[in-house]
Order: C-alpha cells, then sequence, then structure tokens
C-alpha cells in the first residue's frame, strides 16, 4: 500500500496531466485565457474589468487584451458602468455561452470515450474515486 504523501503525490500528478489533456481537447479557437473568462462571467455573471481582473487573478491590462478579443468574435458584451461611466460592465454573450457550453460538451465526449473503453470492474472503481473526489473538494 502506497504513503499517503506518495499517493498524494501520484494523484496531483495525474489530475494535473487530466486536466492538460482536457484543456488540449477542445480550444474552439480560444485561448485557455479567453476560455477561463468566459467560464467567470458564465458562473458569476457580468462584472467590471477590474473584478474580472481580481477573479482571473491577473492585472487590469490583461483582461482589457483578452476582453477585446472576444468581443471581436462576439463572445462577450460591454456597457458602461451605471454606477462609474469612466468603467465598464461585461457580460458573456449568447454566443459565449454556446462556445463555452460546446467546449465542455467535447472534453465530456472525450472523457466518455475513454471510460467507454474500461470494463465494469475499471468503471465501478473510477466512479466511487469521483465519489471520493467530490467529497475531498467539498469545504467543509
Amino acid at each position: 500500500m502506497l504513503t499517503t504523501v506518495t499517493l498524494a503525490d501520484r494523484l496531483r500528478v495525474a489530475v494535473g496531466r487530466l486536466a492538460r489533456r482536457l484543456r488540449q481537447q477542445s480550444l474552439g479557437g480560444l485561448t485557455p485565457s479567453q476560455s477561463s473568462i468566459l467560464a467567470t462571467l458564465d458562473r458569476h455573471g457580468p462584472m467590471t474589468m477590474s473584478r474580472l481582473a481580481e477573479h482571473e487573478a491577473v492585472a487590469k491590462p490583461s483582461v482589457t487584451g483578452i476582453i477585446g478579443r472576444l468581443l471581436d468574435k462576439g463572445l462577450v458584451v460591454r456597457e458602461p458602468d451605471p454606477e462609474d461611466r469612466r468603467s465598464s460592465i461585461v457580460a458573456i454573450s449568447p454566443e459565449g455561452i454556446e462556445a463555452l457550453h460546446a467546449r465542455r460538451r467535447e472534453r465530456t465526449a472525450y472523457l466518455a470515450l475513454r471510460i467507454e473503453a474500461l470494463d465494469d470492474a475499471d468503471r465501478a472503481v473510477l466512479e466511487r474515486a469521483v465519489t471520493l473526489f467530490e467529497l475531498m473538494i467539498e469545504d467543509r
């Protein structure tokens, strides 16, 4: 049996590689930063550029550039902030929502193909592992 530290290290590496593989499966013409911003706007709703920069943990000029490219693609909309006309509010557009959901469907399809290749016993182990992962990440 593996030590806790060895198991934790293997899990960290495996999860990191899986996340990287999923990112490679479908970019849909989007950079990882663009996808991250779309996901943040989808999850948290419209917000100022400053707040978006805080959520993304990047500098505001970086967000400004990314938002500019997303605007060009029609994936976000920007309007003046009614409380501060010097600022603007950014929101994901219907096209942005569809692009984000299409990426998620592609990644899920990739995983589904990999899971379908497993036998029943391995699928049962994976199902249990997913349940354990969900328990591990719950806020306590």
